[in-house]
């Protein structure tokens, strides 16, 4: 490993993380293996999507003809890249099958794990 920051974390025993705090991918664990040649590869480990009961219902959107999951995004949560917020929320593993149905309602929510006040 060439990347000074790297090594200062990990002679502290702490972890780094590769991606923002907005990507899908923040807070999972980064690992490495070795191949026959001795080199070093490094990977992140499976990602799970969460249960829908970790997610608070704040609206439902009813899918149009041609909508796509970006401008959704956007309008919702001001972000196209947070796309994969809706897909979580809505179980979807592809994109594509949040929008793929016209007349569709797809579950707008917080983000995972915050909850929402009861009869609000």
């Amino acid at each position: 490993m060439n990347d000074p920051l790297q090594l200062i974390l990990q002679q502290a025993g702490l972890k780094s993380n590769y991606f923002s705090p907005s990507s899908r991918y923040y807070g999972i664990e980064a690992t490495t293996i070795k191949k026959e040649n001795q080199e070093t590869i490094v990977y992140i480990r499976r990602r799970f999507i969460p249960q829908a009961d970790r997610f608070q219902l704040l609206q439902e959107h009813v899918v149009i003809k041609n909508e796509r999951l970006d401008n959704i995004t956007h309008r919702y949560l001001s972000d196209p890249e947070q796309f994969w917020r809706i897909c979580d929320s809505n179980g979807a593993i592809d994109p594509h099958e949040i929008t793929d149905t016209i007349g569709k309602k797809i579950k707008i929510t917080l983000p995972e794990g915050i909850p929402g006040m009861k009869n609000a």
